[in-house]
């Protein structure tokens, strides 16, 4: 029997998180190993295992990955989540990339001050509603199809429903104007390995709280304030 995949990053979302729902999705059990102090992330340094001296790093079929676009590549086409072909391939990296950069605003936002973090909710919510969900609400109406790529399901189906509920968490309306879009989260939803990660007790984790944030301002020895506009 082939290894568990094994998880190197906080225990918190971050960037690892997607990839935490993409094996899920496709029903890989996987180990993690949180990072907890500067030693332990100083210890991956020595050993060669980060390759750009970053985390999210994942020990997967004898391969220490880094650079979490790769890792995600590797895995949707592992388990035949990226298409049928180029094109298809190339439209789930557009909707994905698009999701991805939605995504990392809303990380940016426990390390904001405490006085800066409404005005970026709704920093976040106009771009959701602005930019980004009108585009998955047309290509769904245009498709005509329950997914986004080639009637079928894919990585770009799984991230856009991350998204949508990372945003849900900042503005519980936020799918109001969008039909097809609350239709398309219903219906990922109920996808019985997605369904199981949702449930309490799964590793899924929490919105990120103080805790990690001084972790991860610890480990990684940041001390910068994060920019939002």
């Amino acid at each position: 029997m082939a290894e568990k995949p094994k998880l190197y990053y906080f225990n918190g979302r971050g960037k690892m998180e997607s990839i935490r729902w993409l094996l899920a999705t496709v029903g890989v059990e996987f180990e993690e190993e949180f990072l907890e102090s500067r030693g332990q992330y100083e210890a991956l340094l020595r050993d060669g295992a980060l390759l750009f001296k970053q985390v999210p790093m994942v020990d997967i079929d004898g391969m220490k990955m880094v650079q979490t676009k790769a890792i995600l590549q590797y895995i949707a086409a592992k388990y035949k989540l990226y298409g049928e072909d180029l094109k298809e391939r190339a439209l789930i990296d557009m909707y994905v990339e698009g999701t991805t950069d939605l995504m990392e605003i809303i990380m940016s936002h426990p390390f904001l001050l405490p006085e800066e973090k409404q005005k970026h909710i709704d920093v976040i919510t106009q771009k959701a509603k602005d930019r980004y969900f009108p585009v998955y609400e047309n290509v769904l109406k245009d498709n005509g199809q329950d997914f986004l790529v080639g009637n079928r399901f894919s990585w770009a189906d799984v991230q856009l429903l991350e998204a949508v509920l990372m945003v849900e968490e900042k503005c519980a309306d936020v799918l109001s104007d969008f039909p097809l879009l609350q239709d398309f989260k219903a219906r990922i939803s109920e996808i019985p390995a997605i369904q199981k990660f949702l449930e309490p007790g799964s590793q899924r984790k929490p919105q990120p709280d103080d805790k990690y944030v001084e972790t991860v301002r610890a480990v990684l020895q940041m001390y910068y304030k994060v920019a939002f506009n």
